[in-house]
């Protein structure tokens, strides 16, 4: 890496808020990669913030005012002709399907089986979800399904795991996630219920706390017992913001940060998760979902359109969904299919809009970095080890087609890695 190219509008920002630099704001500046190195090590002082903490997503950060919709705001750093880009992806994103047939063409083809009608039905105003304050009918638990899988059970099915082809094995009857609405003459496939048990344990200064400890089942399953060997794993709807400059941060330097046998003996174990992209054909890094699952956005959005609310899209083009052979009526359902949509339900233009909209969903800019207790707080935070794992600051690599997210001093507190959190969170998957 030959320039860091440090991107901040002068326009859009108080000069009180700009941090000190060792050149004009805008310019390039000649560093080297040990530079680089330098800018990314983890702090030793928290006296005082450092600089440019107050931009957590480069120049791309959200300086606009604090409220509800505080994760909705494009790049910063986005020109004047690419805003219409990221509204008109904003209006596919809250887009609400409705089922096939229908008079509006273009927003037919929901389900047969689904969990949303819409994106923003579960990322509300483009922010993370929740567990359900109560089971079914109390609560539809929009913003949280459960993934479903079994342990293979064939030599090929061993061997797709093995080789990264596949992930997980979906349900044989059920599919890859629990679907809880269908259209008008299908089954919903079942509903999602939690019971807690309630634990006490007492911490090292005397305090005692309560624990709740979930447990998932399926009610109602309405396509038959699911198979013996069942695995459930809940999924919440994470937050958007920043996901483009996630995307953009080089494998390269996400794999430097891995140890899976701790051969450092720090206590640390980050593992890259390696799975299969449907657009380069082969194992590459996971970076998205909950356990690192898809190795891009195309593809993250491409599953939840499809798995989500039933619509089919260039990478995932059946029109039926998550349904399974055992699923009759769902494979029989109508679909929104169109040629005018190159026989899908959301085709290239609409899902380029979709990638375009989040990845340029705005990080909102920090806040008081300066207060005495935050900066303590961040002492504690290092000190006791927390920045191993959550590393503070990234450089995303460099891309002329997606200016927003190229060359960006970033701070995502994360390293991208898969982590062994202990039995009481593990699902086995």
């Amino acid at each position: 890496m030959k320039r860091l190219l440090v991107q901040f509008p002068h326009a859009l920002f108080p000069l009180a808020l700009l941090p000190l630099a060792p050149a004009p704001l805008g310019v390039a500046t000649a560093t080297s990669a040990a530079t680089v190195t330098d800018i990314t090590a983890p702090t030793t002082d928290f006296s005082k913030p450092e600089r440019y903490e107050a931009f957590p997503g480069g120049a791309a950060t959200s300086f606009k005012r604090i409220n509800r919709d505080s994760f909705s705001h494009s790049s910063a750093n986005m020109n004047f002709e690419r805003q219409l880009d990221f509204k008109v992806g904003n209006g596919f994103f809250k887009r609400v399907w409705v089922s096939s047939p229908a008079s509006t063409r273009a927003a037919d083809g929901l389900g047969p089986l689904f969990n949303a009608r819409s994106c923003q039905s579960c990322h509300l105003k483009d922010g993370r979800g929740h567990a359900p304050a109560a089971n079914w009918p109390d609560d539809d638990a929009v913003s949280m399904f459960l993934r479903l899988s079994i342990p293979p059970q064939t030599a090929a099915e061993t061997e797709a795991i093995k080789s990264g082809r596949q992930s997980v094995i979906p349900a044989p009857v059920y599919g890859g996630q629990l679907q809880d609405f269908a259209i008008p003459g299908v089954k919903p496939e079942g509903r999602m219920t939690i019971a807690y048990t309630e634990s006490s344990i007492t911490l090292q200064g005397g305090e005692t706390v309560n624990l709740r400890k979930p447990k998932y089942a399926i009610a109602a399953p309405e396509y038959g017992p699911p198979h013996p060997q069942i695995m459930l794993s809940p999924r919440v709807t994470p937050p958007m913001i920043g996901l483009g400059l996630l995307e953009f941060i080089d494998a390269r330097s996400i794999l430097a940060n891995a140890d899976p046998k701790d051969e450092n003996k720090d206590g640390v174990s980050g593992r890259p998760n390696r799975v299969w992209s449907e657009e380069q054909g082969k194992v590459v890094l996971g970076r998205f979902g909950w356990k690192a699952g898809q190795p891009s956005l195309r593809q993250q959005n491409a599953h939840a359109f499809n798995g989500d609310i039933g619509i089919s899209t260039p990478l995932t083009p059946s029109p039926n969904g998550d349904c399974t052979a055992h699923q009759k009526k769902c494979l029989a359902a109508p679909n929104g299919d169109s040629p005018e949509a190159d026989n899908l339900e959301a085709p290239r233009k609409v899902t380029d809009l979709v990638l375009f909209y989040t990845r340029n969903l705005a990080v909102p800019a920090r806040r008081d970095i300066a207060n005495p207790d935050v900066l303590a707080g961040k002492g504690l935070f290092y000190t006791s080890g927390c920045a191993q794992c959550h590393t503070p600051k990234f450089i995303t690599r460099r891309d002329s087609r997606q200016l927003e997210q190229s060359h960006q001093l970033i701070w995502p507190y994360t390293d991208l890695l898969l982590h062994d959190m202990g039995e009481g969170l593990a699902d086995h998957r």
